[in-house]
């Protein structure tokens, strides 16, 4: 019977922290970007040495780390404690300590405007709000790479098999 409460109690665990929370919190769920993306994201970046990167919604930080080993200072938000923990394992496995940071934050409650590239892989209903919220604090010429979804009302300069790249000296103002 108790073998019963354990995998009970697991699962509850397992749908509160990787599916309720992020949900009400306005998020994704944790679905990690395929390497290929990641790999394609980095390279559509066009990083260049001095710029500050920031992944929203970091998850177990595979986009921060390729973002750090390209040169990047590379940053994620990620809500669930438990993919921070991951994520800061990870970061060190990787030797990317004092390059690669996971903070465990909300990034709707963040302030994005530090930031040269912006790389997110969110739901459809997110992308609306993100849009408002980027609209509001992103640096002029500063990029925007989604994996997957677009946003509502801006046209991508790039794209490359799910992989949009918005710059924000295109976008509408309004």
């Amino acid at each position: 019977m108790w073998i019963f409460f354990t995998i009970l109690s697991l699962l509850i665990l397992y749908l509160l922290f990787f599916w309720v929370i992020p949900f009400s919190l306005k998020g994704a769920i944790f679905d990690p970007s395929r390497k290929r993306d990641v790999e394609k994201m980095v390279n559509m970046a066009e990083i260049k040495g001095d710029e500050i990167s920031v992944d929203l919604g970091s998850g177990d930080g595979r986009v921060v780390i390729a973002f750090a080993e390209k040169g990047a200072q590379a940053h994620g938000f990620e809500i669930n404690p438990f993919l921070v923990l991951i994520s800061r394992i990870n970061i060190r496995r990787a030797g990317l300590k004092g390059k690669a940071f996971i903070h465990w934050k909300n990034f709707w409650k963040a302030d994005l405007s530090k930031f040269d590239i912006i790389t997110v892989f969110q739901v459809d209903f997110a992308m609306n709000e993100l849009e408002n919220k980027l609209k509001k604090e992103l640096k002029p010429g500063s990029k925007v790479i989604s994996n997957q979804w677009t946003f509502p009302n801006w046209k991508y300069s790039k794209y490359e098999n799910g992989i949009y790249v918005y710059d924000s000296s295109e976008l509408p103002t309004k």
